[in-house]
């Protein structure tokens, strides 16, 4: 959990950047399953009001990105976090009064949620040991078969019925080392956060100047947190933040903010690695799919994020009760 779900950016969203790519799928399904969280683990996970400020020079028009939220909230028409409204340059002066105003048109904004993704992994363990689940930890996997054979490091071999390669950047490498060939391949992109030392009035999701990248601006424990990057990353190489994904962050910030920042105000930084599938040669344009892969006993699970980990639970349990039911 240390460089995968504990280093996310702590968002639980449908992915309105994804409508972009045309994932109406994945966005209705994550739009739902965040519905989901907020109702089911309150004291986790709470409802979080964004703004996408809009500038002269913004890459995104007020219209463009007006129809992007109004097909948000059509792909969730049940959803009562879909209102979405649209700002004054005055109100959002007024709200934030350290946003630069020059060329400030107004702003939308819009709910999705925002949770402790550490904690939010131990409650997960903690209903999976409720549910009678067993839970080995500091325990490597040396390979896996279609046949049903785990083997540990150790060099301990056990038989299952069912075995499910869900190890998130490390589930391609598990599968090859197991000699198990698979459909997809993997897009191993790291994302980096920087944690600074100033209350944050209002959560943004802006444009890094002169890209059609995204970053976040959002409150987190009294402070600011400020992500991400997307940078390709292999497992051999450190999971951490790198000095100039830390300028990179601090400079599209301060594109937008009347106070600058710099790395002595950084009072925390920390990265993760997203499994995506790979698909595109930009990771930004990269799918945020998840797709299963079945080899008789072996399902390999490819991609997945936090928001949509309960579906793709689901869907990997009704796979594995199929392939019973088929037997």
């Amino acid at each position: 959990m240390q460089r995968t779900s504990r280093a996310s950016s702590k968002l639980l969203h449908g992915g309105l950047r994804y409508l972009e790519n045309l994932e109406f799928r994945l966005v209705r399904e994550a739009l739902r399953e965040r519905d989901g969280w907020l109702s089911r683990v309150p004291e986790l996970a709470h409802p979080l009001r964004l703004v996408v400020p809009i500038y002269g020079n913004s890459r995104r028009g007020r219209w463009m990105v007006g129809a992007g939220l109004l097909l948000y909230r059509m792909l969730a028409p049940r959803s009562q976090y879909g209102d979405f409204l649209w700002l004054s340059a005055a109100d959002l002066r007024a709200r934030d009064p350290g946003l630069h105003a020059d060329g400030l048109i107004g702003g939308w904004e819009f709910s999705d949620g925002q949770m402790d993704d550490y904690e939010l992994g131990l409650w997960v363990a903690d209903r999976v040991r409720d549910l009678g689940g067993e839970i080995r930890e500091h325990c490597a996997v040396a390979s896996v078969s279609a046949s049903g054979e785990l083997t540990l490091e150790s060099g301990e071999t056990q038989e299952y019925e069912r075995i499910i390669n869900v190890a998130g950047p490390w589930s391609e490498t598990l599968a090859d080392h197991s000699g198990v060939s698979l459909p997809f391949e993997l897009d191993l992109v790291r994302g980096s956060h920087l944690i600074l030392d100033r209350p944050c009035p209002q959560a943004y999701l802006l444009e890094v100047p002169g890209e059609r990248r995204v970053f976040f601006v959002l409150p987190w424990k009294s402070r600011t947190l400020l992500g991400t990057t997307e940078v390709r990353q292999s497992l051999d190489e450190p999971i951490e933040c790198s000095q100039e994904e830390e300028g990179y962050l601090l400079s599209a910030y301060n594109d937008y903010f009347k106070e600058q920042v710099s790395a002595d105000q950084v009072v925390d930084r920390f990265a993760g690695v997203r499994p995506l599938i790979r698909s595109a040669r930009n990771p930004n344009r990269a799918t945020r799919e998840y797709a299963l892969h079945q080899t008789d006993r072996l399902i390999t699970v490819l991609g997945g994020k936090w928001t949509t980990a309960l579906a793709l639970g689901r869907e990997v349990a009704r796979r594995s009760r199929k392939r019973r039911t088929d037997r």
